[in-house]
């Protein structure tokens, strides 16, 4: 059972949140109390996301956006300090899974594609939602990284070069920032039962069967597993916690 948490009167941001992850831990905050604003790139399926946690009754408010634009990212948080007077709590989560080739196969076009929403993505969100943080004088972000932030894989050097520099970006702010009255932390998901993983199931079963095996835990991570991480990273319990990465990973990265 996940522990509840009391985020009333406070506003989190979530990108990346209109499915998987995102989706999950934008739940796991409105059910926490907190207004949560989602935001994603894809307008269709980011509405459905807001909607259905509408329906169930929470305060929530869908923001498209594109991480990999400045431009977008400065007004996404200018909207949604609009909107509700502050932000609290952001989970920058929007990420793509990077090629899977040889390190000599990836153009130059694929390495900045992918880095431009990870790494860039991730910095651009960072500076905005700190420039607020500071000016109201508390906060704290959290980052997705990933386990790929913290090993190398053959034929994922791009996405894994992406999820180093989040971890690099987090510890260098963290510290930072830490006397301002921000707080920043990344987690590092593994595995997890996403819609990311759905073309892999129904095309692959057998290296899903695979991946499944490498898991010490012998199965697939949960998103709520991974929301309750960052609601944890977000709440008063983890005052002490500075510039990590939280590892959540079913123990892949142990072994």
């Amino acid at each position: 059972m996940n522990p509840i948490y009391d985020f009333r009167g406070q506003v989190a941001l979530v990108t990346g949140a209109s499915s998987g992850l995102g989706f999950a831990t934008a739940q796991a905050f409105a059910e926490s109390g907190a207004t949560v604003v989602l935001s994603s790139q894809d307008a269709d399926k980011l509405n459905a996301a807001t909607a259905q946690l509408s329906a169930a009754g929470h305060r929530v408010h869908a923001i498209t956006c594109d991480v990999a634009d400045e431009a977008q990212v400065a007004n996404l948080i200018r909207e949604t300090v609009a909107a509700f007077g502050r932000l609290d709590m952001a989970f920058n989560n929007a990420g793509v899974d990077g090629p899977h080739e040889d390190f000599t196969a990836t153009s130059g076009e694929a390495f900045d594609a992918v880095n431009n929403i990870n790494l860039r993505g991730v910095w651009a969100c960072m500076k905005h939602e700190l420039l607020q943080m500071e000016a109201q004088g508390s906060g704290v972000i959290v980052n997705c990284s990933s386990l790929g932030g913290l090993v190398g894989l053959p034929g994922r050097a791009a996405y894994h070069a992406t999820k180093h520099g989040v971890l690099g970006l987090t510890k260098s702010a963290g510290v930072e920032y830490a006397s301002r009255g921000i707080r920043i932390n990344a987690v590092c998901p593994g595995v997890f039962d996403t819609p990311m993983l759905t073309k892999l199931k129904n095309s692959k079963p057998e290296a899903m069967e695979e991946i499944v095996k490498a898991q010490p835990i012998e199965r697939l991570g949960e998103p709520d597993e991974l929301a309750a991480a960052v609601l944890w990273l977000c709440s008063p319990a983890s005052s002490f916690v500075i510039g990590t990465g939280i590892c959540v990973d079913g123990g892949f990265t142990a072994q």
